[in-house]
């Protein structure tokens, strides 16, 4: 008999736990070639602005050893088309959504999700705080949890009530557990972590930086271990809260590391870009693993590195 792989995220059910990251999918076209998209979870959308947006000069891409640094800039062709184009394809072909959004303001972002949530078939809307805020001197939302629940508020209040918010948070912050609480605070029915890490690489030819702009989002396995501990530290605090867990996820293991620190759904980012089947791969080893354990229901993993010594479901000596 398979494992149980429903999972919830607030008072919404995914048959099984494995989704997309925003901004490494697409909207799930680039992916559909590879795999039938209604097999994941979920399909988070690239984060949508309310206007098209251009994004940074290239290069916009850098490797790094363990992972990618990158500096897109948010392109988008904006709200307007993912409503009439994107999230209508994306629902023909059996997917659910997460739409993420971003901003330049609390009222851009509620502005989006008022324009989101009356649209058929979105699921959750994600919140991508990691942008900056104009009047807080060029800071990400995500810096300041004042400015971050302001945001999530803005969201919440112009957004359906059957309809649940995430807040998406950088891991780089000074409080972590305090723009968690302080985004819950604000209505925020759940938390997606962890966005992309700020960094830097320099081109060893021209002593420059790789990326325009200089800095970067650097993602990939290089921040699993980051991402992993920042939502063991916020499940422990807001145990109750649903959390999307993301962060250099590769295979099934991976899947299973960030469900044992809390999380009740997890995303899978940069691998896309290199095996465009991950996400059904990973889905195959998190069966697999689960079956070899003995494990007959997610759920029960959710939050399992919390309980004491002994009390960890099915086979631990099972080979991950």
């Amino acid at each position: 008999m398979s494992p149980d792989l429903r999972t919830r995220l607030s008072n919404v059910e995914l048959e099984n736990p494995v989704m997309t990251a925003a901004g490494c999918a697409g909207s799930g076209r680039e992916l559909a070639q590879y795999f039938d998209i209604a097999r994941i979870g979920a399909v988070t959308t690239k984060s949508v602005m309310l206007e098209p947006r251009a994004g940074r000069p290239a290069p916009r891409v850098a490797e790094t050893p363990s992972g990618m640094l990158s500096a897109t800039g948010l392109q988008g062709p904006g709200v307007d088309v993912l409503l009439q184009r994107d999230l209508p394809w994306l629902i023909s072909r059996g997917g659910r959504a997460v739409v993420s959004v971003a901003g330049g303001s609390a009222g851009e972002y509620g502005e989006l999700a008022r324009r989101i949530s009356d649209a058929p078939g979105v699921d959750v809307i994600e919140i991508n705080l990691s942008c900056p805020n104009p009047a807080g001197q060029g800071r990400h939302f995500a810096d300041d949890p004042e400015e971050a629940a302001r945001v999530v508020s803005a969201v919440r209040s112009h957004t359906r009530s059957d309809v649940p918010v995430f807040a998406k948070l950088a891991p780089d912050v000074p409080d972590l557990v305090g723009l968690a609480t302080a985004c819950v605070e604000a209505r925020g029915d759940g938390l997606s972590m962890v966005n992309s890490v700020r960094g830097m690489t320099i081109d060893p030819r021209t002593l420059r930086p790789a990326v325009a702009g200089g800095m970067g989002g650097l993602s990939g396995p290089a921040i699993r271990p980051i991402a992993v501990g920042c939502v063991y530290e916020v499940h422990a605090a807001l145990p109750h809260v649903p959390i999307i867990g993301m962060g250099g996820v590769r295979t099934g293991a991976d899947v299973l590391e960030f469900l044992a620190a809390g999380a009740s759904a997890v995303a899978v980012g940069t691998i896309n870009f290199a095996d465009p089947s991950a996400c059904v791969r990973i889905l195959r080893e998190l069966e697999e693993t689960l079956d070899d354990r003995g494990v007959t229901r997610i759920a029960d993993l959710i939050g399992t590195a919390h309980r004491p010594m002994g009390a960890a479901l099915g086979n631990t000596s099972a080979t991950l």
